[in-house]
This record gives C-alpha cells, structure tokens and sequence, in this order.
C-alpha cells in the first residue's frame, strides 16, 4: 500500500530519519568504548533496532508502507568514537548518561510526530517506534541502577 505524506510529515519524517542516524552513530560508537561485555552487547542490541527504525522511516519517506517486523539486519553506518577512550567506569557511566538523554529527547520527538501524522499508517508505525525507543530508555535506567549509575531514592 502506498502512503502519500502531507509536507508537515516529509519534513518531521526526515527529522526523525536524522534522529535515527545519529542514535545508531551513538550505539555503535560507545558499544566500542564501553568496558562491560555485557553492556556492549547491550548498546549493539539497540544499534540494530535504531537502524530498523531508521530503515522504516526512510520507508514511509519513500511512500511504501512501512515493515515493523525486525529483521536483524545488519548496520550500515561505520563506528566512530564519540568521546575519547578510558578504562573507568566513569566513562561507561557517561556514556550511558548521554544515550539515555538521547533517548528521553527521541521519544519526545515522536509524541509530537504522532500528533502531526494524519495517515493513519505513518501513526501507527511512529507509535511503534516511541514504544520501542521507550523501552530503549528502560534497558539502559535498568544497566544503570543496577550498576550504581542511576540511585531512585
């Protein structure tokens, strides 16, 4: 089924492709800093969901509806490291900071989209992503307090 998309939702959808971009630059590039074995395989997990939703979007861009099944695909974009090297927890705590910030903003992002889609497809798929990257944010509050990262008093 083709989509056809009102201008408003051309430009929050190439928004939103940039947004998921950068998240997989993010991904990657601190799954190569972190110390945690655990951890890696953790943000690289995550990676290759932000790529779906990167692949979806540029979908919906394209006018085809999009694909909400996860494929497994594979990651296009090289590893680059944001920050510098270091070997302390520090760093794995920053970073895990960072992707979390990111992900608070991605999801705001999105509840915005969902308001402004008026194709019942472009909603529903952008729905689809909120939720997942919601569930990004809990996997990665979830590393943190239980590593001592994040204290809920």
């Amino acid at each position: 089924m083709q989509i056809k998309l009102s201008q408003k939702e051309r430009m929050l959808l190439e928004d939103g492709k940039k947004q998921e971009g950068l998240c997989v630059k993010k991904y990657q590039g601190y799954a190569d800093q972190v110390q945690d074995e655990q951890l890696k395989n953790l943000l690289l997990e995550i990676a290759q969901e932000e790529q779906h939703h990167h692949d979806m979007i540029d979908q919906m861009l394209q006018g085809m509806e999009p694909n909400m099944a996860h494929g497994g695909g594979t990651i296009t974009t090289q590893n680059k490291n944001i920050f510098q090297e270091s070997n302390s927890n520090a760093n794995d705590q920053m970073l895990l900071e960072d992707l979390l910030s990111t992900e608070k903003y991605v999801s705001g992002f999105y509840d915005t989209v969902v308001f402004e889609a008026a194709d019942p497809k472009v909603r529903q798929a952008i729905q689809h992503i909120q939720t997942e990257e919601q569930n990004h944010g809990e996997k990665l509050f979830n590393y943190m307090n239980s590593h001592g990262m994040y204290d809920v008093k």
